[in-house]
């Protein structure tokens, strides 16, 4: 063992007893960042009994997703949140992940996802409908509402009559997903805390709407067209079909990821565009050329550039998903150090996304800087808003087509203008949402 290998990487000055606790801290993010600029490629801290490796380098990215992902397993947080995900694509490993991986990849192939691109824009219009000139909205809930309403008809051909409850409910469990919360162990979901036990109640709630959507499914006894259709029908091995248990478990994985992140995407979009005036009249120009009043379809997406790099861009800023994380299942080497087991290894996409290396002007919202050169020229994790490796995000090009196909409808009949100067911060938890309500007010093309 080389001599770099049994050292620890640098990094912050740890206090007494707890060490370092960013994710407890009013400005993560930022301190994150800080320490990125201060320690380089790669630093350690430890967060009371957790040792974490930060990684800030796309080759050493790809060597823990990708090279060596068979040394590492999903991180405390998504473990610790099983007792309300459950043991779905989102949180399972090894042979039981590859499975299901397996079997619900068919839902997410490339024609089965051209057939929702009409779902996507028609449910656009009923919200652009309900929208009126001048009044002031909260554009993030609405966003939040949209791509709930386009998921429940998409993936489960239903829609969904609690939307409210259920939207409680997500914002409950989020809210256990954040701040130094995220480091709990899964044993405090037996304390009876009055934020535990507002948790517990939330699953509950959601466990109701889940089991409705699986009966509902079963019910109609065809193929329906939906992703619930195919996990009903899938067969494993052996012959046997997933337990109403197991699918309950992917459907409240998809309820959740299947929303929470288009929603956000969209959300961070429109307040950019807000505050970038010439990047809007771009988009508009490409909009009007290309599409000339009618709604976007999947085989108008690559005429779509624009609009796409738009998207890409303002994840590159506010990446819904904000960072990553995975436990060491075995002593491993990271960047010339040795991480032992039950270590944690961290990645950012809010930190890689805005290093100067790679994006210079990194504050800058410039969707013209993904040209196919630059893009070329990108180190393949220097930009991972979706991960990467075998548990990249399944959904992700469902997730990219669904968010060009709403802007260009939103975009197309309406402008979203802010209503304050003040700047609104992401909130990093499991997602990156706005610490606050991004209200805007609308005007009607």
């Amino acid at each position: 063992m080389s001599e770099t290998s049994t050292r620890r990487p640098p990094g912050p000055k740890p206090h007494f007893l707890i060490g370092n606790l960013p994710l407890a801290s009013p400005e993560p993010l930022a301190v994150f960042a800080k320490w990125a600029r201060e320690f380089g490629d790669i630093f350690y801290y430890r967060a009371a009994w957790i040792r974490v490796f930060f990684i800030n380098r796309p080759d050493l990215i790809e060597s823990v997703l990708v090279t060596n992902y068979q040394s590492f397993h999903k991180d405390r947080v998504l473990r610790n949140s099983r007792w309300f995900f459950g043991d779905g694509l989102l949180t399972s490993e090894g042979a039981y992940w590859l499975r299901q991986r397996r079997l619900i990849q068919p839902a997410f192939h490339r024609d089965r996802i051209a057939s929702y691109a009409r779902t996507m824009t028609d449910k656009a219009r009923e919200m652009l409908n309900s929208w009126k000139d001048g009044e002031v909205r909260d554009v993030h809930q609405d966003m939040m509402h949209l791509t709930m309403r386009i998921v429940s008809s998409v993936l489960f051909n239903t829609a969904i009559a609690e939307e409210e409850t259920v939207a409680v409910a997500l914002n409950v469990l989020m809210a256990q997903l954040r701040g130094g919360r995220m480091l709990l162990p899964g044993f405090v979901r037996h304390i009876p805390l009055p934020t535990v036990l507002r948790a517990r109640k939330a699953v509950r709630q959601l466990d109701k709407v889940v089991y409705g959507i699986i009966q509902q499914g079963r019910a109609r006894n065809h193929d329906s067209g939906d992703f619930l259709s195919l996990l009903l029908a899938a067969q494993q091995e052996d012959g046997t079909r997933m337990t109403d248990r197991q699918l309950r478990d992917e459907v409240m994985a998809f309820l959740v990821a299947g929303h929470e992140t288009t929603a956000l995407a969209l959300t961070w979009t429109f307040y950019l565009l807000s505050q970038h005036p010439e990047v809007e009249r771009k988009l508009h120009q490409e909009l009007d050329t290309t599409l000339q009043e009618r709604a976007p379809q999947p085989e108008d997406l690559p005429r779509l550039a624009y609009t796409e790099k738009v998207i890409k861009e303002a994840m590159r800023l506010y990446p819904p998903a904000w960072g990553l994380g995975r436990t060491a299942i075995k002593p491993c080497e990271v960047g010339g150090y040795q991480v032992p087991a039950s270590a944690s290894v961290v990645m950012s996409q809010w930190v890689m996304h805005r290093n100067p290396l790679f994006f210079p002007d990194p504050e800058r919202f410039s969707p013209d800087r993904w040209t196919s050169e630059r893009v070329a020229s990108l180190p393949k994790f220097a930009y991972f808003p979706f991960g990467g490796g075998p548990r990249s995000c399944v959904g992700a090009s469902f997730a990219m087509m669904e968010a060009v196909l709403l802007l260009a409808v939103i975009a197309q009949n309406a402008q979203l203008r802010l209503t304050t100067d003040r700047s609104v911060a992401g909130l990093p938890g499991m997602t990156l949402r706005p610490k606050e309500e991004i209200r805007m007010m609308i005007s009607r093309s």
